[in-house]
Order: structure tokens, then C-alpha cells, then sequence
């Protein structure tokens, strides 16, 4: 999953006004950013395997310090603590703002325990594996991501002020959840790697350009 990892950015931006879109947008995708750069630097692995599922060739066998359970909680629980810290407020929109953005980070984990093979761990190598396997059934989890990123548009489009930016944002996260089937994927990690670093940037500055329509909108 990829586009889909955006929906609840979308639908948790009405319960935090202070938070901005953008960070909502970083924050979902904060343990694929880890993992990026793990495997750039060596220490996480992952196989390129032709076949290994229906949608994609990656065999993602080694990733402990960013798509274990026990990770994720800890990268949540680190993302959380920095939200409360840096968002500005009362205490309750402060700990509104930190909850938020630890749900966010969690929920990159949720969606992959869907469709990913059993290559998610619960603390490591040396624990249960899981994972549901709905990358087997392409179709299916497209329609999935689609899904998700037009409910997650709509709630987050229930503002006024930042309506049309928000429409016109989830319908490129549609097109582009299609458009990704259809093209071929990386040849090599290093094109991975950076491919996917550079999407994540890319979707954010578009988050960022949400929060200024916004802005000017009030």
C-alpha cells in the first residue's frame, strides 16, 4: 500500500485543526521515511523477487527497527511526544495534536498488516510473522486505497475553507493509486529507494499547498 497510507491523514485532519496537513502527510508515511533511509545505509534489506506477489516484487525480509509492531509503537509513541511538544495551545489541543499525529504514524502499520504478505513481524526476526496478503489480489487493493483516500478526502473536506484544495488533492491520490498499477516498477533497490523518498516529499509539499489554500480561505 502506498496511496492509501494517505486516507487517514485526510480523515484525522478535522480532529486536529492545529496540526498541519503536511505533518499529518509525513507522519503516515514516518516509518516508510525510516525505512528508506535504513536500507540506503544497510542496516534494514529488502529482495527485489519477481512473483513474490501478484502486485508488487518486493521481498521485504528484513525491516525490525520500522515494520515490527513493537517499532511502530515505539516510532508513535516518539512522533506523539514531539506533536505535544511542538504544537502550540492549550494543553488539551496539545495532547489532541500528539494523539493525532501518534495515530497517524501507528496507522501506516494497520493498513500494512492488510496487504502485505506475512513479512510484518510482532518484535523481530524471531517472532510471529503477519501479514493478510491482499497484495495477492491487486484489483482488490487498489479499489481498497481508492476507496479509502476519497472517504478520507471527504471528511477532511468537510471544512469549507480548505474544500476544493483537498478535492482536487484526493483526486490526484485516485488517479495516482490507478496510474501505479500500470507503470513499471523500480529495476533495482537504489531506484526504490529513491523513487519512493522522492513521492513522499512530492505528496507532502501537495499537503503543504492544502494548508496555505486554507489559510488564505479564512
Amino acid at each position: 500500500m502506498f496511496i492509501g497510507h494517505y486516507a487517514p491523514a485526510l480523515a484525522l485532519k478535522p480532529l486536529a485543526p492545529r496540526v498541519p496537513l503536511w505533518v499529518l502527510f509525513v507522519a503516515v508515511q514516518l516509518l516508510d521515511f525510516g525505512w528508506d533511509a535504513l536500507v540506503f545505509l544497510g542496516v534494514e534489506h529488502v529482495r527485489i523477487t519477481p512473483g513474490i506477489t501478484a502486485a508488487n516484487d518486493l521481498d521485504l525480509y528484513d525491516m525490525p527497527l520500522t515494520h515490527s509492531l513493537v517499532a511502530a509503537l515505539v516510532w508513535s509513541a516518539v512522533a506523539a511526544l514531539a506533536a505535544w511538544r511542538l504544537t502550540r495551545g492549550g494543553e488539551r489541543e496539545r495532547r489532541v495534536a500528539g494523539g493525532v499525529v501518534g495515530l497517524a504514524v501507528l496507522s501506516h502499520w494497520l493498513l500494512d498488516l492488510v496487504v502485505h504478505r506475512p513479512d510484518l513481524t510482532l518484535a523481530g526476526e524471531s517472532t510471529a510473522h503477519v501479514g493478510l496478503g491482499l497484495w495477492n489480489y491487486p484489483v482488490l487493493e487498489t479499489s481498497l486505497e481508492v476507496g479509502l483516500v476519497i472517504a478520507g478526502g471527504l471528511l477532511a473536506a468537510r471544512a469549507p475553507a480548505r474544500r476544493r484544495a483537498v478535492l482536487a488533492l484526493t483526486s490526484v491520490l485516485a488517479l495516482v493509486a490507478v496510474v501505479e498499477r500500470l507503470v513499471p516498477p523500480p529495476a533495482t533497490v537504489t531506484q526504490l529507494v529513491v523513487s519512493a523518498f522522492a513521492a513522499y516529499v512530492v505528496f507532502a509539499g501537495a499537503a503543504a499547498l492544502v494548508d496555505r489554500a486554507e489559510r488564505s480561505n479564512r
